[in-house]
């Protein structure tokens, strides 16, 4: 209510974003895309770092043929292995380029700086023009507007709007700026998809502008781990739902393939980034991907994109909450456990929705972890081992290497879905529901057409399951049922933590399933 809406983000942005600093060319790029596919790596986003312009200089619109020869067959091929394409785009341009000199002549620039001067309506709408003629046609999909804060305190000391101003003045507006013009030229010359937009600075606001923050070019170490999570939390509570870091951060060791110290902080990054509301991994002068590490490390973050994908389901129900009730999908304990004293002092733990509890692990070389647990009469739940856990305690937790603690919130219904190699990827298993009882529990199943802006005219699918703590019993019911294309026979296997299950054939019709009288807790 006080900085604006988040839209929608598209499904697909949801998965697994793979980006490193940088590929060097067109070939390097699609043969690494082709490898996640032919190692089965859950992936949707690959992504073009800086420099891809080359010789016509510095975000000059135009990859250098010399190593991107025909950029919109390399946006193509992605497209046919069911992956996206983002490119990091600046507003710093070389003045000495063709669009730089375009923009010179117009006097375009913030006086004595290679940054286009947003606050100047005439010289934002010419950057849009030709964003808009360069790049759009090339199939593109989502835009990386890097450096916007912008770098190097490069308004300290300038004038902005026509030289009438003292640039440090406005130089949270900046960003927001940017992000509007990409985002309104996005809506009106890709009208039908949803824009998805990264970028490394923002203010309250930017949330309006279908943007991303992540928090920028970060180190790897211990305590730099934990400051991204008090970040991103912050974040949210300032009303910016989509965030997500560098995981392993961006400053690498040298030796980072076979530094095993480095390996460990680096899968702890990355566990914790399957419960981000975005999942990306990036690295300065770094391969990033996961078979560069090594047969185990590979192990490790494979399970994790596999998670990632199976809670694609819940995360983009979640997104749906976002944009239609101003939810966000990264939690601080204070927004479900306002008068948990004790859970206000957990720095680095978080909600994801309003089900999971994350507890990332964030020192070297640990075998448990501690863990409190927020106080719920319906108690607490392992999300991987399915363990009851009463509320209001501190918990010593098993750790190893391979995943977090995490916890299912007793009284809160989970949807995962079926593995997948992308997140649009029709497959014919059903739904897993699981119920964590204890409580009466509630959650709404969101799905549409992915990437398109048709949901804004209803043409989408929500879904209710609704647990009846005293009668034992799961109801499946419409909400809205208004989705072309797609089957209303769904199958959906429920499951509860003891390991009892029930399958469900739901014809867009009200159904329900009765499980057994309740166990002990202690069963």
């Amino acid at each position: 209510q006080l900085t604006g809406e988040a839209p929608l983000m598209p499904q697909w942005a949801l998965g697994y974003i793979h980006c490193r600093e940088r590929f060097h060319s067109q070939d390097e790029l699609l043969a690494t895309a082709k490898q996640f596919r032919e190692q089965q790596l859950p992936v949707d986003v690959m992504v073009q770092d800086w420099q891809y312009w080359g010789k016509y200089g510095w975000n000059s619109m135009r990859f250098d043929e010399e190593f991107y020869p025909d950029p919109t067959s390399m946006t193509d091929s992605l497209h046919q292995m069911n992956m996206r394409l983002m490119v990091s785009v600046w507003s710093k341009i070389d003045k000495n380029s063709e669009v730089g000199r375009q923009m010179q002549s117009l006097g375009y620039y913030i006086p004595e700086t290679d940054w286009i001067d947003f606050f100047n309506p005439k010289a934002a709408g010419e950057y849009w023009r030709q964003f808009s003629t360069r790049l759009l046609p090339l199939g593109i999909d989502a835009w990386w507007q890097d450096a916007t804060e912008p770098e190097n305190d490069d308004l300290v000391g300038r004038k902005v709007m026509n030289g009438r101003y003292a640039g440090e003045v406005f130089r949270n507006i900046y960003p927001l700026l940017v992000n509007k013009t990409v985002f309104d030229g996005l809506r009106n010359d890709r009208p039908d998809a949803r824009p998805m937009i990264l970028t490394r600075c923002g203010a309250p606001g930017i949330q309006r502008y279908g943007s991303a923050l992540w928090s920028g070019d970060v180190g790897n170490d211990w305590e730099t781990f934990r400051r991204q999570i008090t970040a991103g939390l912050g974040l949210q509570a300032a009303g910016i739902p989509w965030w997500t870091y560098d995981a392993g951060g961006f400053f690498r060791p040298a030796n980072q393939y076979k530094d095993r110290d480095y390996i460990e902080r680096m899968l702890r990054w990355i566990e914790t980034a399957v419960y981000l509301p975005l999942m990306r991994v990036h690295g300065y002068m770094s391969n990033t991907e996961p078979w560069n590490y090594g047969t185990e490390a590979q192990s490790v973050i494979e399970g994790c994109l596999r998670e990632r994908y199976r809670l694609l389901p819940y995360i983009y129900s979640n997104a749906y909450q976002v944009a239609s009730a101003g939810s966000t999908i990264m939690r601080p304990l204070l927004f479900d456990f306002p008068y948990d004293k004790t859970a206000l002092d957990q720095a680095h733990s978080y909600m994801f929705g309003k089900a999971l509890l994350v507890c990332p692990v964030t020192e070297p070389s640990v075998t448990t972890w501690k863990v409190y647990l927020p106080m719920n009469d319906a108690g607490w739940y392992g999300f991987h081992t399915g363990k009851y856990e009463p509320g209001g305690q501190m918990l010593d937790v098993a750790v190893d290497n391979r995943r977090i603690p995490v916890f299912a919130k007793g009284g809160s219904i989970v949807l995962l879905g079926p593995e997948r190699q992308y997140a649009e990827e029709i497959c014919s298993e059903p739904y897993e529901v699981r119920v964590y009882p204890g409580a009466n529990a509630y959650f709404e199943l969101y799905e549409d057409e992915g990437d398109n802006e048709n949901y804004k005219q209803g043409s989408y699918r929500l879904t209710a399951f609704q647990w009846d703590e005293h009668h034992r019993r799961l109801t499946i019911s419409p909400i809205h049922q208004q989705l072309d294309g797609m089957s209303q026979s769904q199958i959906f296997k429920v499951v509860l933590p003891g390991g009892e299950t029930k399958t469900l054939h739901y014809k867009g019709e009200k159904v329900s399933v009765k499980f057994s009288k309740q166990m002990t807790r202690r069963d």
